[in-house]
């Protein structure tokens, strides 16, 4: 399975726009630019579709992990807090992705809540992808 994205970008680093499009249509020429990723400008930004990416990601690994130890999750809600630091030499590096997770989940206590939140921040695919540090704090509603 393969899945794509594509930007378009005009102009110099900090004067320039650009663009992000997804064929399943969640961004349609979708504006970025320097000062939606370096300031607090209108538009998106790189970090902020992988903290997107990294959420959707570990709320399913979690639903799917949960599932397998046969409990049913009511209702998950994950938010990344994606890192972007200027390390030299290589310069700037997303150096980390904080998830937190606050889930409402019938019949499981914190200690096989936390097990099973730990198990699928290892194993969802975008924690994988990410050489970055990768933190959770899992709250049970």
């Amino acid at each position: 399975m393969k899945r794509s994205a594509s930007a378009v970008w005009n102009g110099s680093l900090k004067t320039g726009t650009g663009s992000l499009t997804t064929p399943g249509g969640a961004l349609s020429s979708t504006p970025y630019s320097f000062n939606s990723r370096f300031a607090s400008g209108p538009g998106t930004n790189p970090e902020e579709m992988i903290a997107a990416a990294h959420s959707g990601c570990f709320a399913m690994a979690l639903s799917a992990t949960l599932g397998e130890a046969g409990i049913t999750p009511e209702k998950i809600e994950v938010t990344a807090e994606v890192t972007l630091d200027n390390v030299p030499p290589a310069g700037w590096t997303v150096t980390a992705s904080h998830l937190i997770l606050t889930a409402k989940i019938p019949g499981i206590d914190d200690t096989k809540f936390q097990e099973i939140a730990a198990k699928a921040k290892a194993g969802c695919p975008i924690s994988r992808l990410l050489n970055a540090q990768i933190t959770l704090s899992a709250t049970l509603a």
